[in-house]
C-alpha cells in the first residue's frame, strides 16, 4: 500500500487558537527574559525570542548600555484578546509559517496603544517576533479581505517589493523619490522624522526583513516589515505598518516605530 507523506508545518499551519496561544507564550517568555540581568548580552536569550529586525533591537540595547542609557524594552501586559490575521496553510512559505497579531498594551511612554506584530516560526521551532510597532494615534488596522474559511487573502508581492524599496529610496536619499512607482503620504511618520534623524547618528538602511501582509477588504494592501542597517554597525531599526489603497500609488502609514 502506498503511504501518504505526512503534512509539513507549512501545509498544516497554526490555527487561530494556536496563534493566540503562541502570542501568550511569547509574551510570558519575553517578560521573563527582561527580568534577567543584562539579557541583551545573551545571544541564546535573543535568539529564543527574536529574528530579523526584532533581533536587532536586542543588539541595539548593547549600545544603550555602553552609552549609559536605560533599556528601551519594557514588559508587555496585553489587554483583552489579540486579533489574529492568519494566512491559509497552503499560502504559508515552505521555510515555515507566520501570522500577524494586533494586541493592546502600554508603549514605551506608558500609554495603552494597539500594537501590530508579526510572528514567524521555522519547522520544529517556536514562534518568534519578527517585527512590531504601535499604531499611530487615531489610526486603525484595515479590515482584511477574508476567504470563506476566515483566512486573510494573500498580499500582492509585486506591490510589497515596490513599497519596501520606496522606503529604502526615501531614507537613503540615493534615488529620486517615487522611483519605485510609489510615494510616501505627505503626513507620514518618515517625512516628519527624517530631518531630525538625519542630523544625528543615522546610518543608511541596508535592507529590510520579510514583508508580512494581506489584501484589505476594500481591495487595497496592508504591509508590515522592519528596516535595519548593516549588521556590522546596527544603530537603528525602523518598523513600518503601511496601507496602499486600491488603485493608489500613495503609501499611507498606519503605524511606525523608530528604535535606536
Amino acid at each position: 500500500m502506498r503511504r501518504t507523506p505526512a503534512p509539513t508545518a507549512a501545509e498544516t499551519g497554526p490555527t487561530l487558537t494556536e496563534a493566540r496561544q503562541a502570542v501568550r507564550k511569547w509574551v510570558g517568555e519575553y517578560n521573563a527574559t527582561l527580568r534577567k540581568r543584562k539579557w541583551w548580552n545573551r545571544n541564546d536569550l535573543l535568539d529564543a525570542l527574536f529574528l530579523e529586525a526584532a533581533l536587532h533591537e536586542g543588539v541595539i540595547e548593547r549600545n544603550h548600555e555602553i552609552f549609559g542609557s536605560k533599556p528601551g524594552h519594557t514588559p508587555i501586559h496585553v489587554v483583552g484578546t489579540p486579533t489574529i490575521y492568519l494566512p491559509r496553510p497552503e499560502q504559508q512559505p515552505s521555510i515555515g509559517d507566520w501570522f500577524i497579531a494586533q494586541a493592546t498594551y502600554k508603549d514605551t511612554e506608558g500609554h495603552a496603544r494597539p500594537h501590530v506584530l508579526a510572528f514567524f516560526r521555522s519547522p520544529g521551532q517556536p514562534f518568534k517576533l519578527a517585527v512590531a510597532t504601535p499604531l499611530h494615534w487615531g489610526r486603525r488596522m484595515p479590515k482584511p479581505r477574508l476567504d470563506a474559511d476566515g483566512y486573510i487573502t494573500d498580499m500582492d508581492n509585486d506591490v510589497a517589493r515596490a513599497v519596501a524599496q520606496e522606503y529604502l529610496n526615501f531614507w537613503n536619499n540615493e534615488k529620486k523619490e517615487g522611483a519605485s512607482g510609489y510615494r510616501l503620504a505627505k503626513d507620514s511618520y518618515s517625512r516628519k522624522a527624517f530631518p531630525a534623524v538625519n542630523k544625528g547618528a543615522y546610518v543608511a538602511f541596508e535592507g529590510h526583513g520579510s514583508v508580512f501582509g494581506f489584501r484589505t477588504a476594500d481591495g487595497g494592501s496592508f504591509f508590515l516589515f522592519g528596516m535595519v542597517n548593516n549588521p556590522k554597525h546596527v544603530n537603528q531599526v525602523l518598523s513600518e505598518a503601511l496601507v496602499v489603497p486600491q488603485g493608489s500609488r500613495t503609501i499611507q502609514e498606519v503605524g511606525a516605530d523608530w528604535f535606536s
